[in-house]
């Protein structure tokens, strides 16, 4: 006898991910294919990326580095940690969005992320941005890797590279939503950086940098956070600061000093809305805690 359609055993939870996360391995690996060129250089062929985008890509983020990293847990329980960058949230969101009686800042939907020098823990801070708020329901996060001269978020998140920002703005035919990876947050999207070129910074200063700005911010739903280069390393955070309507600028205690810090302050002066995050706060045993991250970096 045959068991009715409605009545048929369901999938566990368990066989249900296996089933996703073999769809996402084929997905995945089709991509890498068709990513995958030959392409000509000197007395022979070398393997290198397409130029263009596969639409659809979805990525599956590896919650093992990010647990290994001192990340927050898309799916676990809350913990010290995320509610810190909870706190910190609200206020961003309080920004992009409105709320309490409080209007949203102009482009606030835009959020650029820096610090004044390397090693201050911006991405990591980016990063968990990033994962927090796509928590949050009805709204969509879009995580931009901005730092073109250290891109780290897609090796962060356990993701394959692929075109991204700098090709969208050197070649017009490359729609910049294309270029954006979906992820298994639903909430969640990254766009890389994409390839390495010299005139980066002419690119971003571009007319054609704002045209995209304006349109991965056209959904009014999504939020956009630039992970970008060290104020003081190099040029792109500034320029990025003149089209992004929040700044959180990263400063890690006891190592970011009071002349670099308003050196950075400085150059990311084209935004009127700047916040300071401190990183790496060592807190005593009785003291407050939240508002500090626990000796992690980034």
């Amino acid at each position: 006898m045959q068991t009715p359609a409605n009545l048929a055993p369901k999938p566990s939870l368990i066989e249900r991910a296996a089933d996703a996360y073999q769809l996402a391995e084929r997905i995945n690996a089709r991509v890498e294919r068709e990513q995958a060129v030959v392409v000509g250089g000197g007395g022979g062929e070398t393997l290198g990326q397409s130029a263009h985008p596969v639409p659809g890509r979805i990525a599956l983020i590896d919650r093992s580095e990010l647990s290994d990293g001192g990340f927050i847990l898309p799916d676990a329980s809350p913990t010290a940690l995320a509610e810190e960058f909870r706190i910190v949230k609200r206020q961003l969101l309080q920004g992009a969005m409105g709320g309490q009686g409080a209007e949203p800042v102009s482009n606030g939907r835009a959020i650029l992320v820096s610090s004044a020098e390397p090693d201050e823990g911006k991405t990591f801070c980016a990063i968990n941005l990033a994962l927090s708020m796509a928590r949050e329901k009805e709204i969509e996060i879009l995580l931009v890797d901005a730092d073109f001269a250290k891109p780290e978020i897609l090796s962060t998140l356990g993701i394959a590279g692929g075109p991204g920002l700098v090709d969208a703005l050197s070649d017009p035919a490359i729609d910049v939503e294309s270029c954006v990876i979906r992820t298994d947050l639903p909430n969640l999207s990254v766009l890389p950086a994409g390839r390495a070129l010299n005139e980066t910074n002419e690119l971003l200063a571009s007319e054609a940098m704002r045209d995209i700005c304006e349109k991965l911010t056209s959904n009014p739903s999504r939020i956009v956070i630039f992970d970008s280069s060290p104020a003081l390393a190099a040029s792109t955070g500034s320029v990025l600061a003149g089209l992004v309507g929040q700044v959180v600028v990263v400063v890690r205690a006891d190592v970011t000093g009071e002349s670099e810090l308003r050196a950075a302050l400085n150059l990311l002066s084209g935004c009127d809305h700047v916040r300071l995050l401190i990183n790496a706060v060592q807190l005593q045993p009785r003291g407050r805690r939240f508002g500090a991250y626990y000796g992690y970096g980034g």
